[in-house]
Order: C-alpha cells, then structure tokens, then sequence
C-alpha cells in the first residue's frame, strides 16, 4: 500500500486543483487548453497560477516526503518527444486531454467526455500490446 500512497495523494490534489479552478474561474481544469492558451498569450492569473501549480507539486511532495517522486522513463528520448507531440495533437484534435475529460468531464457525465476517455483507454491498450511485439 506504501507504494501507491504518493499516487493517492496526487490524484486527491488533481480532484481538488480542478475543483477550485471550476469554482474560482469557472473553467474546466484541463491541462492542454490551459498550456495552450498561456502559450498564446490568452490565459488568465488563475491559469497561470494552475500550470505554476504543476511545476511546484513535486517540489512541496519534497518538502512533505523527503524524497523526490520517483519518475522512471524506458523509452528513448526521441520516442519520448515523438509521443509527446502526439499526444499534444491529438489533445487538440479530441478537445480537450486526459485531465480535462478524465477528471473533469466524467464528474460532469459529459458523453463527449466518456467518448474522449473510452477512446483514450482503447488507444492505450492497444499501444501497450502492440509495443509488446517490438520492444
């Protein structure tokens, strides 16, 4: 149990991040359109104290558990960034990522959301069988 104790914590933070910004912003709490829209230069304080929220999280998980959150990459850098901009692509072309359906259009029982999520885990699946054959 030890061992998930830190996903627990992360994923209580992800419910009550995306709960303040519905309630003190009235947006949905998704990374991708957030990022996008500070990118371009549209983004309001709370989007951007959001995405700051993001970048401080590991360093207060620091503060709190004396260790940094463990992060273990098996792919190569170039696979990395391919998928990367895979996904950033494909978050535009769905409307939204994983964090604005996932966590935040479920709650809602939003259908597109269900859609976008149902294909999020089909895609997924199918990647980590497919990638069974060839690694």
């Amino acid at each position: 149990m030890a061992a998930y104790i830190s996903g627990l914590y992360g994923g209580m933070l992800i419910g009550l991040s995306a709960a303040i910004l519905m309630l003190a912003n009235g947006r949905v709490a998704g990374v991708s359109g957030i990022v996008g829209r500070l990118l371009q230069g549209v983004q309001t304080a709370t989007g951007a104290a959001f995405v700051a929220g993001l970048v401080v999280g590991p360093i207060l998980f620091r503060l709190l558990s004396g260790e940094w959150p463990e992060v273990v990459l098996t792919a190569s850098l170039p696979v990395v960034v391919i998928g990367g901009f895979l996904v950033g692509y494909g978050s535009r072309m769905g409307s939204g990522c994983t964090s604005g359906h996932g966590v935040v259009g479920l709650a809602r029982l939003s259908r597109r959301s269900v859609a976008a999520v149902a294909t999020f885990m089909i895609a997924a699946v199918a990647t980590v069988y497919l990638m069974g054959f060839f690694v």
